[in-house]
This record gives C-alpha cells, sequence and structure tokens, in this order.
C-alpha cells in the first residue's frame, strides 16, 4: 500500500487531490448521512479528518462499527474543511478496515495519567504526548549526528559489555553466563570469573569515554552515542537503569576548546528542535510548560556565563537559608543548586569549571594548585547539568597516582595508561545525557516519559 503520510498531505497538498491515508481512529461520530472519521498515522500531533458517506459498500457493515484504535485506509479526494482548527478534510471514496479495537481499549479519548501509561507500555506511543515525544527524539538524534558529522568528528561505536569501571562507582549490572545454582568458588571462597565467559569480571558499560580516547587518540576527533546502564536503585524522577549517552572525545582539545565544544553543542540542538519541530513544541508549550517556547528559545540565543566553582560557591553560600542540602566548598552541587545559578542568579545557562579533585573521576586533569580538577559541567534552567566533561589527564605519573589514590588497580587500565605512554596528547570530551536533553526540549517532569521503554528499580516490563 503507498499511503500518504498525514503530516505532508496536511502541510503539501491541497484540495482537489487524490490521497491515501492509513492509520488508526481516534474517534467516529455519526450523522445521518454520514460519519467524521478521525485518523492518526502517527507522522505528526495532527488527525486528519475522514468523510464517510453512508453509500459506501461496508459502511453500515463495518464503517459505522469502527472504534477508538481501530486500523484502516482511507482513499479518496482531499476537500475544504469548515470545521474549526483543520483546513483540509478528505471525502473518501473507499475506506478498508484492517481491525476494529474492542471496547475495553485501554486508550479512550480522556486523560490518563502517566504512571497509568507505563503500565501499557506496548499501547503508550498511540497517545498524543508519548507520540510527540518520539517525533522529537528522533529529530533530536538526527541533530546530534548532524552536528559533530559537520565538524569532522567520527562516530565511533564503543562496546556495551566491557570489563573496566570508567566511573570507579562501582554500580554496573554484571554480565556472566556462570550458573547461578552452582557457581564456582577460588581458593579464597569468592566466585571463580576465569571460569566465566570472558574470564574475568564483565558489567554493561556506564560510559564509552575511556574507548572513545583510544579512537580520539587515533582519528582526532570522534563521537559515541549508545546505551549505558547504572546498577543505582534510585527511583528519583531523574534516573534511569538504561539511557543513552553522547560522548564526543577530542585530541589536542583543552577546557577552553571543551567548554566552547559543549555550548555550541547545546544551542545548535535546541535551535534544530525551536526550527524543525515547531508543532510538537507547540503542543507541550500547551500542554506541558508554557514557559518551554521561552526557555528554549532563551537557551539558543544566549551566550553561556562561565564561572569557577569556587565562584559558584561563594554565590550560592549567600542564598543557603533557601536550600535543602547546604552549600560549601568541596561539597557537590546539586539540582537546587545548579538551578538556583541558571534561573536566579544568572537566567541563562552557566557552565562552571575547575572542580574539588576529590568530588570528580580519577582520569580529570590536575591543576597545579592540587586541589582542583580541569572539569566542567553545563547546567541549564529546569535540568541543571546537562552536561559532564573535562580535559583528560594526559600525564602519565599524575594519572597513576591518582589512580592508587583512589584505591583503584592499575592494571585494571593497563592500556588506558599506554595511551599516555605511546603518543600521549592533550585531549578533552564530555557527555550529554539525552534523557535529560529531550526533559529539556519536552517540558516533561520525569525522565521515564522520554524514553520508548524506561527501566528502573523492580521494571524492565516490554
Amino acid at each position: 500500500m503507498n499511503a500518504d503520510r498525514i503530516n505532508t498531505v496536511l502541510s503539501g497538498r491541497k484540495a482537489g487531490d487524490a490521497v491515501t491515508v492509513a492509520g488508526w481512529v481516534r474517534t467516529r461520530r455519526d450523522a445521518k448521512a454520514f460519519s467524521f472519521v478521525e485518523v492518526n498515522d502517527g507522522s505528526c500531533a495532527a488527525s486528519l479528518q475522514v468523510i464517510a458517506d453512508a453509500s459506501l459498500p461496508n459502511y453500515e457493515s463495518e464503517i459505522v462499527k469502527l472504534t477508538t484504535g481501530s486500523a484502516v485506509a482511507c482513499e479518496g479526494m482531499l476537500a475544504a474543511s469548515p470545521g474549526k482548527g483543520q483546513t483540509l478534510e478528505l471525502r473518501a471514496a473507499a475506506i478498508t478496515v484492517f481491525s476494529v479495537a474492542p471496547a475495553d481499549y485501554p486508550l479512550q479519548k480522556k486523560h490518563h495519567t502517566f504512571e497509568f501509561l507505563r503500565e501499557i507500555g506496548h499501547l503508550r506511543p498511540r497517545t498524543n504526548t508519548i507520540a510527540a515525544v518520539a517525533r522529537l527524539r528522533n529529530s533530536m538524534s538526527f541533530a546530534v549526528h548532524t552536528f559533530f558529522q559537520e565538524r569532522g568528528f567520527a562516530y565511533v561505536h564503543t562496546p556495551v559489555i566491557t570489563t573496566s569501571d570508567c566511573e570507579g562507582a562501582g554500580e554496573q549490572f554484571r554480565v556472566t553466563t556462570l550458573p547461578f545454582e552452582n557457581l564456582p568458588r577460588n581458593g579464597t571462597g569468592g566466585v571463580d570469573f576465569t571460569q566465566d565467559f570472558f574470564g574475568k569480571k564483565a558489567s554493561l558499560t556506564v560510559s564509552g569515554q575511556l574507548e572513545a580516547e583510544i579512537y580520539a587518540l587515533a582519528l582526532g576527533r570522534v563521537y559515541t552515542f549508545g546505551p549505558t546502564f547504572r546498577a543505582e536503585n534510585s527511583n528519583t524522577p531523574r534516573h534511569l537503569a538504561e539511557f543513552w549517552m553522547i560522548e564526543p572525545e577530542a585530541a589536542f582539545f583543552d577546557l577552553e576548546d571543551d567548554m566552547r565544544l559543549a555550548e555550541d553543542f547545546v544551542r545548535f540542538l535546541v535551535r534544530h528542535a525551536l526550527d524543525n519541530n515547531k508543532d510538537d513544541l507547540a503542543f507541550f508549550n500547551q500542554r506541558i510548560d508554557p514557559t518551554l517556547r521561552a526557555t528554549l528559545s532563551n537557551i539558543a540565543g544566549s551566550e553561556f556565563v562561565r564561572l569557577s566553582y569556587t565562584e559558584a560557591v561563594a554565590i550560592l553560600e549567600k542564598a543557603n537559608d533557601s536550600f535543602e542540602f547546604k552549600v560549601q566548598w568541596g561539597s557537590d552541587l546539586q539540582s537546587e543548586h545548579e538551578r538556583h545559578l541558571t534561573e536566579k542568579t544568572f537566567g541563562k545557562p552557566v557552565i562552571v569549571y575547575d572542580y574539588p579533585k576529590q568530588i570528580k573521576a580519577f582520569y580529570m586533569k590536575q591543576n597545579d594548585d592540587n586541589k582542583t580538577v580541569r572539569a566542567m559541567d553545563v547546567l541549564v534552567p529546569r535540568i541543571g547539568e546537562i552536561i559532564g566533561g573535562s580535559q583528560r589527564e594526559d600525564r602519565l605519573h599524575l594519572l597513576q597516582a591518582r589512580i592508587a589514590e583512589l584505591g583503584l588497580s592499575e592494571k585494571d587500565y593497563w592500556w588506558y595508561l599506554d595511551l599516555r605512554k605511546y603518543g600521549g596528547a592533550p585531549h578533552a570530551g564530555f557527555g550529554l545525557g539525552f534523557e535529560r536533553l529531550m526533559l529539556l526540549v519536552t517540558g516533561l517532569q520525569n525522565i521515564r516519559e522520554v524514553i520508548p521503554f524506561p527501566r528502573w528499580p523492580g521494571n524492565a516490563e516490554f
């Protein structure tokens, strides 16, 4: 079937054109000698009104029995519509009914909570909100690749299964083929992982950064875009067990280069949404967050503020009485602190840099003060941190000392250290959580709504 997509029909066709559309019935209303059938095919938020005349051969046997959720194909001619909010309608010459949804179809034309929709994850993409999220997610994915490809970055596929812990936090999902009912033991009573599939402990990755550095120090500029996993027992609206990360790495970049790239990236993505997803953004602006378009326009048009962690703490300490988590030098910034900086202090995105080394990962380049590292976070209104990155430590002896200081095993990072021995060079990169970006551009509050199949503690359905 060579069906026309409704988005192209509504934007590029005119009255008198012959078209065929295929989709799902949203509503059906009957008049004396015809029925109004509202059809949506998922290509856009709008539906197309189809006029089904009683003279159609299957009018009595099938068309008047159509229910919400039924699947149909409608062939006919477009006509100017007198109805409010629509310019065209389809006068059907034929309607093929593929299925009629039963009366217990869960998605009737009424309000459904997001919690309820998560219980029917196989059907929730048919709702206006989740369908709009899917279209915007697709558009943002395209924008990610466009940004990096236009700037000479090569797309690298880093492994999902890894034997190293990039963050050193230990919150990883174990990958094993060992029989749980009869685990092999070593001489000390622990699990003998030498008998496992990979001959050692293996996990799902928390980041592709370390592997991306390998290719950055060969190709110059690379980026990853793929799933990552964190076995953190958190049920907050900001955390998922499986999520997607975008991680560029560039050789001969310092922190200034890194911050510039990150700022350009965020502005590019937001501008892409504003320019290419007007209808879906209008939907979110109307239904979810009436300040969404203004927030995104502000981000796209702003020069980001840059200030050191020390300067940020000095500002935040003055507002400590308003915070649940008090601020002092050496503490990590919480979401409430990040939003205070972006929403109340400056009213636009902020990049905070030079964080205390004790709250950052082992691979970040140490400053000469021996207290801070060349790290940076990009903070945006309503979300807080959306990007975290750093210049990487390229001095072998300092990286070895930092690994020892944190109690990590040098042998687990032997190849990472080799990168500093053999042709080491300054380099930097960052990570952007794709779902955080989706929260920003949709105005939604819970991260479980912006990924097709959310995973959180106790839930891996669908």
